[in-house]
């Protein structure tokens, strides 16, 4: 696998020369000159926290920081470790050393201020490992800046060589670039295809609040926006299922997928419900148990949408509903729950969040048996708290690049296990 790519960023503090002035006498009554003010020096961030956590398949490391700053990341042996360095003048973590949350691939870590400018956290390995992305995150809603580090298993080879690379590197870490959304620091072989459907258009406006703000076009510009960083990771081809206002059925959204032999079907929706406290995004998988009663409340609602429009859902054939059909549907649910963990995962650090994220409903916009497919619910239009994220810039680009880079590691996973 391709290791991390060193980029080098300029840092911050210049030298200055000092000035020869000539000494030519100059008149007793000319007003002195005023010497130049002093160059302010750049105030380094605080780190606040350290929370690792691992399993056997992944690990995390979040770092909370008073404000935005470089980071690097060195590979080292004997014992095997990552350390990840923050421009920082102070950490004020209240857990420096310890084991991490869960048992995996971290067997503990420690956190330490290894030069006046810099703040290290060294993670102890139980194994082989690599980075997988490592991405800052602005400050929002009263949370801190996020440094966020996601750690896979690596062979010993490919550690060995992130070890060398590092060694001949630099005899100190070099700041890297955050991983774009979307992207990743492991190859792919190919481009896979992800459609994303933008819920409800035309006809149907989906949730709507009382002055008129539709749900139909709040997914479709999340859509395209989330389409942009798709294409800009040069990771994927992205399809959408509407570009506009146009009213689809759910068995035309369905069948696009199918069709194009997508490798991933992403439907996006922002729902409403009669108890305004409810609020958060969430990411479900077809079951025709729901979660609990709102999940199927809100199958139900999409669901009868075509019904609306004067569409009568056609009833499967019974033949249908076979041992190989059985087989591919089993497959196809699995690797939708993978996708979705992946995609919350990657959420979790940057936008709120309903208890237990990963659902299960029966949309019937899930129901491809040859794709696997999620539908991810934005928020809700019936909080006052979503509400306004929903119609906000950067929640939509933080929200879109989260969503990119859960898409990213779902890929990431597949390419693994093969």
């Amino acid at each position: 696998m391709k290791s991390l790519r060193l980029l080098v960023l300029p840092l911050l503090a210049a030298l200055f020369a000092a000035l020869c002035l000539s000494a030519m006498p100059q008149a007793q009554d000319a007003a002195p000159e005023t010497p130049p003010a002093a160059t302010a020096p750049v105030a380094l961030p605080n780190v606040i926290d350290v929370r690792v956590s691992a399993t056997p398949d992944r690990a995390r490391l979040v770092v909370d920081l008073a404000d935005k700053t470089e980071f690097a990341l060195v590979s080292l042996s004997e014992p095997d470790r990552l350390a990840i360095d923050v421009r920082a003048a102070t950490f004020s973590v209240p857990e420096p050393s310890g084991k991490p949350a869960g048992e995996g691939m971290i067997a503990d870590y420690l956190v330490e201020q290894v030069a006046p400018d810099r703040v290290r956290t060294t993670l102890t390995l139980s194994g082989p490992a690599q980075v997988q992305q490592a991405y800052m995150l602005d400050p929002f809603e009263g949370q801190p800046a996020r440094l966020v580090v996601d750690v896979i298993p690596a062979t010993a080879d490919e550690f060995a060589a992130n070890v060398a690379r590092d060694l001949a590197a630099s005899t100190e870490p070099v700041a890297v670039a955050s991983t774009p959304a979307g992207g990743s620091e492991l190859p792919i072989a190919s481009r896979p295809l992800v459609v994303i459907d933008p819920g409800h258009g035309g006809i149907d406006s989906g949730a709507e609040t009382a002055d008129g703000i539709k749900e139909k076009d709040i997914v479709l510009a999340f859509a395209l926006r989330l389409q942009e960083l798709l294409v800009e990771s040069g990771r994927f081809d992205v399809a959408l299922t509407r570009e506009d206002d146009t009213f689809l059925r759910l068995e035309e959204r369905v069948a696009l997928a199918r069709t194009n032999k997508a490798d991933i079907f992403i439907s996006i929706h922002a729902d409403s419900f009669q108890q305004p406290e409810i609020r958060g995004a969430s990411v479900y998988t077809r079951d025709e148990k729901a979660t609990d009663v709102l999940d199927k409340v809100l199958a139900d609602n999409e669901n009868k949408t075509d019904v609306i429009a004067g569409f009568a859902m056609p009833q499967m054939a019974p033949e249908v509903v076979d041992i190989l059909l059985d087989l591919m549907r089993r497959e196809m649910r699995h690797q939708s729950f993978m996708a979705a963990q992946a995609i919350v995962h990657q959420l979790e650090p940057s936008v709120e969040l309903r208890r237990f994220p990963v659902r299960q409903a029966d949309f019937f916009v899930l129901q491809a048996p040859d794709v696997p497919s999620v539908l991810v619910e934005l928020g809700f239009l019936s909080n006052a708290d979503d509400m306004a994220n929903l119609l906000r810039g950067e929640w939509q680009d933080r929200t879109a690049g989260a969503l990119a880079r859960g898409i990213s590691t779902y890929f990431d996973s597949l390419t693994t296990e093969d």
